[in-house]
């Protein structure tokens, strides 16, 4: 059974804790001593410590000011905020249906200019069909067993794409050719999906590159993610879509989607593994 989102919250408030406290112990410094230069009360510094309460942004800069760990701060920072949203969507999918969730990054969307999105199971939402979402839906509402709004979650896949026409966005896909071979649908809607795959290839703000099964990989094949602009990486699992803010943690995920992004074919070559994969459904 996947670990209930409480207790992944906690751990990381846990893992936040004794990052400080290392932090602390590296600076040579007591709690005491802590408390003191921040200007709390001890006990506060223990609680910090032990996970019991979490700090605010300025209990963590004045925590790292005071143990000349300032260049820590950011990721810290981070993290604390990332603690309490990290499951957000996995809590609001088990509760509310998929509608919902199509619709929870909405703003997110509209704010982002550049788009690296990588994938090695499905179509990405962006590009995806509606008979091609339909299918892909309705196994992960039956898979997780949701609510079934299945209907409403493809409108609202479909409405949240629009951000692909607007030319004030520009997008990067990476995809694994094994994308492109998995039959997750009808073969009439696959194939409807492959000549739309195709189409959105035009777009002027759409970059679009394949990973053939045949390229010698720098980087193995990972689960998707989304990159937004350099603040924001969603991750899938299968029990979240995990949230990672810390500016470490973007910088890991964009130095990945290079690596893929160079052992991806493009152009006229990308296009013949689309076609390959359309003749293929026969």
């Amino acid at each position: 059974m996947p670990p209930h989102p409480s207790s992944s919250v906690q751990k990381a408030r846990e893992a936040l804790a004794g990052q400080l406290r290392e932090i602390r112990r590296e600076a040579g410094m007591s709690g005491r001593e802590l408390a003191v230069r921040c200007g709390w009360s001890e006990s506060k510094s223990s609680r910090i410590e032990n996970a019991k309460t979490p700090p605010s942004d300025a209990d963590i800069r004045a925590w790292c000011r005071a143990c000349n760990a300032a260049d820590q701060t950011p990721d810290l920072i981070a993290a604390n905020r990332q603690s309490a949203d990290r499951y957000v969507q996995w809590r609001r999918l088990q509760r509310s249906g998929l509608r919902r969730l199509q619709d929870s990054a909405g703003d997110l969307y509209q704010q982002t200019s550049l788009f690296r999105v990588y994938v090695s199971d499905v179509i990405p939402g962006f590009l995806q069909t509606s008979g091609y979402a339909t299918a892909l839906l309705s196994s992960i509402a039956d898979f997780r067993g949701t609510p079934d709004d299945v209907s409403a979650a493809v409108a609202a896949r479909m409405r949240r794409n629009a951000v692909l026409t607007n030319g004030a966005h520009r997008f990067s896909f990476v995809l694994e050719e094994s994308v492109l071979r998995y039959r997750l649908c009808s073969a009439a809607a696959m194939a409807a999906q492959l000549g739309h795959l195709l189409g959105v290839m035009d777009h002027h703000n759409v970059a679009l590159g394949i990973v053939p099964f045949s390229a010698r990989r720098s980087v193995w094949p990972m689960p998707t993610f989304t990159i937004f602009d350099e603040v924001r990486v969603h991750a899938d699992t299968l029990d979240a879509a995990l949230s990672l803010t810390q500016p470490s943690e973007v910088e890991l995920y964009a130095r990945a989607f290079e690596r893929f992004s160079q052992g991806a074919t493009r152009g006229s070559a990308a296009r013949a593994l689309v076609a390959e994969a359309l003749s293929s459904m026969g």
